[in-house]
């Protein structure tokens, strides 16, 4: 028998967990040593689905699960209540959900990476990151300003040929800045070329990097110190005013300086590391920064982030890594269908058809339209017309006096 014929959706679509590589961390994390019902394959079972259809709080899983029987075959579990969920939220440690996330993030790697990576420019990473806001009377661990408190998905993203997804996320409390995390964030690897804003910039960081052949670009500051070496020739019908490479601020090590304008008319100074790299790539690379924008409004759009599940440190953190976990899955399943319709698309697919056979998923994410056009068919007078004028164009007309026989034939 086919294997899709007899998995379902849903199974198909946590595959890629492997809930033995899960298992093991479990164990040697002893975390269900004492657990007799609602154990954490369980749990990761339960908040994935809960992630996938917008549950978007414990009173609306418990009463999901209990109510609907396919939903306790697919689980793992015939009833749980919101108390259990949450004590259970609140034990689990943030690390397991980062380490499957890993995961999860090489095989996409594996699949993407080498096949789509830019030849000259390498792996592009664009590092930022984004803050959910909480209410400081729940959240008083979460420091962040005096009047209310948040935390930081400090995130980078790999972006080629249109397709965005995670290679680190990191969860802390807001207040810390952002480039506290900077270093966690880059990939050691000279085939990786990293695009951050302003919120990053540090002299002495640079010069490291720099040092350790750490490939950047980045902007910089209105205020920071530029000290010319070399003024470089522009394409005068480019949008780009000035290229020149430079020292900037204390650092010394030399890079390049690119000026150009966004799309209101103000001035943007850009600096890359990388003398390979030429003017108008610096400039097209900063702007691709824009895509780790996208990457967060999507994932704040359409899985569970902006409404937590608990008010506890590792029940904040697990719902983050869960929901990162949910897009990596969805992207996983599309990649591995390819799929060429949008990630959004694809998951409105599962969410519709997560009870169904593979096989009919297939079938129909795959299906025709039913009714096809032939577009607009040209009259049948109007091709006599062509015929007839062709005919007389080159001194055939003759028979046209004859009306014996059909002009047509």
């Amino acid at each position: 028998m086919d294997n899709h014929t007899i998995k379902t959706v849903f199974k198909e679509y946590i595959h890629p967990l492997d809930s033995k590589v899960i298992q093991k961390m479990i164990d040697n994390a002893e975390i269900d040593k004492y657990v007799k019902k609602f154990d954490a394959l369980t749990f990761i079972n339960a908040f994935i689905y809960a992630q996938m259809k917008q549950l978007d709080n414990l009173q609306r899983i418990s009463d999901t699960i209990t109510r609907k029987k396919t939903v306790q075959r697919l689980v793992g579990i015939e009833s749980i209540s919101k108390s259990q969920l949450s004590r259970k939220n609140s034990e689990m440690p943030p690390a397991i959900f980062q380490a499957i996330l890993h995961h999860l993030i090489q095989q996409i790697h594996q699949l993407l990476g080498p096949q789509k990576a830019d030849k000259a420019l390498g792996e592009l990473h664009l590092i930022d990151s984004s803050t959910i806001s909480m209410c400081l009377s729940q959240y008083e661990w979460a420091d962040f300003r005096e009047t209310k408190s948040g935390v930081k998905m400090h995130t980078s993203i790999v972006f080629c040929d249109g397709v965005s997804y995670p290679n680190e996320v990191i969860v802390t409390p807001a207040r810390p800045a952002d480039e506290t995390q900077l270093d966690a964030l880059i990939v050691p690897d000279k085939n990786v070329l990293h695009v951050f804003d302003r919120g990053y910039f540090n002299f002495t960081t640079f010069d490291a990097y720099c040092a350790e052949g750490i490939r950047f670009v980045t902007r910089i500051k209105t205020n920071t110190v530029v000290k010319v070496i070399e003024e470089l020739s522009i394409d005068p019908s480019s949008p780009i005013t000035r290229h020149a490479v430079v020292n900037i601020g204390k650092m010394k090590h030399p890079v390049q300086l690119v000026e150009t304008v966004d799309s209101k008319g103000n001035e943007i100074r850009i600096i890359c590391n990388d003398a390979k790299v030429n003017a108008q790539e610096i400039s097209d690379l900063y702007r691709n920064r824009w895509q780790i924008e996208l990457f967060f409004k999507w994932v704040k759009q359409h899985l569970v982030i902006k409404k937590l599940y608990g008010k506890s440190e590792n029940a904040v953190y697990n719902q983050l890594f869960l929901a990162m976990i949910t897009f990596c899955l969805t992207l996983l399943m599309k990649i591995n269908l390819d799929y060429r319709g949008t990630l959004l698309e694809m998951l409105n697919w599962i969410r519709d058809y997560w009870t169904t056979s593979m096989e009919q998923f297939i079938s129909d994410i795959f299906k025709g339209p039913e009714r096809t056009s032939k577009g607009r068919r040209r009259l049948e007078h109007e091709r006599i017309f062509e015929e007839t004028f062709k005919q007389y164009e080159t001194g055939e007309a003759g028979h046209l006096d004859d009306v014996t026989i059909n002009s047509i034939i």
